[in-house]
């Protein structure tokens, strides 16, 4: 017998499926820049050039749509993470760690979304945030410090509390690039180069990581 050929989706999915690419794309813009509250789904609408009732359909509300666009960038990311790690899995710990470090720049730098949601999130206590650090921050935070306290008894990482030294790296790599605009004008500083952004993932090496495997 022979196989059945796959079926292709219809225009009208296809198009669906544009509409809710273009949505997203345009609520994680608008989400980083003006945070929640602060963000209209009519300005969100009109980011992606669709009807406003599309929002509505696709998403139910604002906060659906929130937690979507959240869900998008971090699946990418993380994602990221993992071909990464499967990469470099026969590498020693303080190379793998380096290369995760090298994605995380090189991702904040082409999604500053995802770390300008962070912020915005962290101003004031919200079931926004506390879900974004259950189901994001928190396992990436515990991740994290699994590998850091590993280095540190390879005397690789230096000293002190594994959480901290997680939190310090991330926010030497996003936080930095997150200001981007203000660094480039006051600092001459351009993270829209990717030799920047090598120097900045060997300066995080050689501070965190200052030990050799």
């Amino acid at each position: 017998m022979t196989e059945r050929p796959v079926r292709q989706p219809r225009k009208q999915q296809q198009r669906s499926l544009r509409t809710k690419q273009k949505l997203l794309d345009a609520a994680l813009e608008a989400f980083s820049e003006g945070g929640f509250l602060g963000t209209s789904t009519r300005d969100i609408a009109a980011r992606a050039g669709v009807h406003h009732p599309l929002i509505t359909y696709h998403f139910s509300n604002k906060d659906r749509l929130w937690r979507s666009a959240v869900k998008y960038v971090f699946a990418d990311f993380l994602q990221a993470l993992r071909n990464a790690a499967e990469m470099h899995a026969e590498a020693c710990p303080k190379v793998r760690f380096a290369a995760m470090i090298r994605i995380y720049v090189f991702y904040a730098a082409s999604h500053p979304a995802l770390h300008k949601i962070i912020l915005q999130e962290s101003s004031n206590p919200s079931t926004r945030l506390e879900w974004l650090s259950e189901n994001f921050l928190k396992p990436l935070s515990e991740t994290a410090a699994e590998y850091i306290t590993e280095l540190q008894e390879k005397n690789v990482a230096v000293a002190g509390n594994p959480a901290m030294i997680y939190n310090m790296i991330r926010v030497c790599s996003g936080g930095l690039i997150a200001l981007a605009l203000e660094l480039k004008s006051t600092s001459n500083i351009d993270f829209e180069s990717d030799q920047t952004l090598d120097e900045l993932t060997e300066l995080i090496v050689r501070i965190f990581l200052p030990g050799a495997t």
